[in-house]
Parts: structure tokens; C-alpha cells; sequence
């Protein structure tokens, strides 16, 4: 086949207009279209993308934003899709966002989330979108935040983001939600994994799940042990003070504690302030992070980079420079270019 019939046989760009049309009457197809060409990295794609995002950033509806995290066999899935179920019947309209793990050998996903929570994507108050996370630090999917406007756009007003529960993740939602959940367990040796510093400072609050059964002692064993530890960190700066939960999921046990904890919290930053400080560090955050992105495409784009990189790459792996001079020299061809 020629080029000019290749050409003939492409399907059209989509027209901006149309999709912030489409996702300001919440029309699912058109979403999930958009958010495809977000997470796209053909230029073509980028371009109306970013036009897309520039045109929804001022009809964005008032949102609460919730990070959920925990390590693989917590109960993730189950409790993102009955906390949303009870959200929905509450008049909620809820987003979930996923972010599967991307294999860094096969550039393979699961996206099995859909899967996972039938019941919840079935619902029309719900919407959930899983992505590859690709390279990007932690799991997270370099688009998450744009996808978030997208959502608000389209009239969400509760958007949870689930990491893989694995690696930097939790620090990447961190920085772009408004309450950060950590879900763990008892009796299965999570709670001495739990007490590491850095995510216990970033938790707002810890729900103990699979508190049912037998495991129900061990439960309040884990509660009173993670109350203690919480007690060896600085109160945050927003005067949070974070909280230990039991919960069961699968029972629909605790979740309505759960959700009344994460009113109060929203309640208290935004009469303080802090919630619209947040957002205004995660907008930077967002600067932040897509300078680094074009930064490194425009670096690795470089004509003479590109030449010179996998030489000097070489040159390390068999020991004949060190990675120090290599990155200098490196970077002498960039700015001479």
C-alpha cells in the first residue's frame, strides 16, 4: 500500500473543542479517549493533550483527592471498591486510579484492576482507570496529575489513587493527594515493616484491614502497637494528628468511621488553610516534575549525546573511565551543541 493510501486510512486527531466538550458532560468515551492521549508520548498526542488540560484547569469542580496505599495482599482492591460503593451511595461521583506495575524487562502490565473491582465499575457514579507505570519514579504514571484535572473536569469529586504498594510510590501519590491512607495488616508480619519512618510520617491515617475472624485479636494487638509508634513522630505541620483504624472490607466494617475521619481532616486543613497550601505545592510539584521530563527528552534527544552515550557507556561498564568523567564529558557535548 502506498503512503498517500497509509495516509488516507489514519483516523483524525481529535479536536480539542470536542474533547473538553466530552468531559465537561462526562461522556466516558471521550474521557477515557483524552486520558489515552495523555498518557500517549507521540508528540502529535502531547500537543492537543496539554491544550486540553489548559482549557479544563478552569472548570475543574471542588475535589477531595485520597492516596491509598499498602503492600501486595493487604486488600487494596476490595477496599478501594467497597469504600467507593459506599462513597457513590452517599451521591459521591468517584474516580479511581490505578497504576499497575509496568515489568521493566517486558514493558508488560497487568491492568487487572477492572477485574478486580466489577461490582464498582459497573456503577454509573464510578469510574476507574488503570495505567501502565512505565519508568516513571515509584510506579506512579507520569500522567497521574493530569489525569486528575480530566476527572475534576468531568465532575468527580472524590479521586482515589492506588499505588502499587511497592518502591518510591508512596511518595509520588503523597505529593498529589489530600489525605493518604496506609492500609496494612495483622498477623501476616506487616507490622514491623510498617514502622519505617518515612512512611509513617507520610500517613494521615493507618486502617488496620481484615480485622475479622480469627485475625480480629491480632487486629487490636497492630492497632495499639502502630498507635505507639505514631507517638515517636512530630505532629505535621497541619496539626493533624494521625489515626489507627481497624477495619474489614470485605465485612463493610469500619468504613464509615474511615470516611468521617477523612471529612474531619478535610475540614480541619481547609479552615486552616492548609488544604489550599497543599495544592498549591502539589501544582508546583507538577512544574517541577514536567521540567524534569522535557529536560531529560530534550538531553537524550541531543544529536550528540545520542552519539556519544553509548560509547562512554561502554567505556564505564568495562572500567576504562568512571561514571564521573563520563557524565562530564557528557554533558561538555550538550551545552557545546
Amino acid at each position: 500500500m502506498s503512503s498517500d493510501n497509509t495516509e488516507r486510512f489514519k483516523k483524525p486527531l481529535p479536536k480539542v473543542n470536542d474533547l473538553v466538550h466530552g468531559i465537561l458532560t462526562n461522556d466516558l468515551t471521550i474521557l477515557s479517549k483524552a486520558i489515552t492521549l495523555i498518557e500517549s508520548t507521540k508528540p502529535e498526542h502531547q500537543k492537543i493533550a496539554n491544550a486540553v488540560i489548559e482549557k479544563c484547569l478552569g472548570k475543574k469542580t471542588e475535589t477531595l483527592r485520597i492516596g491509598i496505599t499498602g503492600v501486595p495482599g493487604v486488600g487494596k482492591s476490595t477496599f478501594i471498591e467497597r469504600f467507593g460503593k459506599m462513597l457513590t451511595k452517599k451521591g459521591k461521583k468517584v474516580a479511581v486510579l490505578t497504576v499497575d506495575p509496568t515489568s521493566s524487562k517486558s514493558k508488560g502490565s497487568i491492568l487487572g484492576d477492572k477485574t478486580r473491582m466489577q461490582e464498582l465499575i459497573s456503577d454509573p457514579n464510578a469510574f476507574i482507570r488503570p495505567s501502565p507505570s512505565g519508568d516513571s519514579l515509584g510506579g506512579v504514571a507520569r500522567k497521574t496529575r493530569e489525569s486528575i484535572v480530566l476527572l475534576e473536569t468531568a465532575g468527580y469529586n472524590v479521586i482515589i489513587i492506588e499505588t502499587v504498594g511497592v518502591g518510591q510510590s508512596e511518595t509520588a501519590v503523597h505529593d498529589m493527594v489530600d489525605f493518604f491512607l496506609l492500609l496494612k495488616l495483622a498477623g501476616a508480619g506487616d507490622e514491623l515493616q510498617g514502622i519505617k519512618r518515612g512512611i509513617m510520617e507520610m500517613a494521615d491515617a493507618i486502617a488496620i484491614n481484615k480485622a475479622d475472624g480469627d485475625n480480629i485479636k491480632q487486629a487490636k494487638q497492630a492497632e495499639t502497637e502502630f498507635k505507639r509508634a505514631l507517638h515517636l513522630f512530630p505532629p505535621k505541620d497541619n496539626g493533624w494528628v494521625p489515626q489507627v483504624i481497624r477495619c474489614s472490607a470485605i465485612k463493610n466494617r469500619g468504613l464509615e468511621i474511615i470516611w468521617a475521619m477523612m471529612e474531619n481532616h478535610f475540614a480541619q486543613t481547609k479552615s486552616s488553610g492548609h488544604f489550599n497550601d497543599n495544592r498549591r505545592q502539589q501544582n508546583k510539584s507538577w512544574l517541577l516534575q514536567y521540567m524534569e521530563h522535557i529536560l531529560k527528552m530534550d538531553f537524550t534527544k541531543n544529536s550528540k549525546v545520542s552519539k556519544l552515550l553509548p560509547v562512554l557507556t561502554n567505556e564505564v561498564m568495562d572500567g576504562k573511565i568512571s561514571p564521573f568523567r563520563a557524565a562530564e564529558d557528557i554533558m561538555l557535548a550538550y551545552k557545546s551543541s
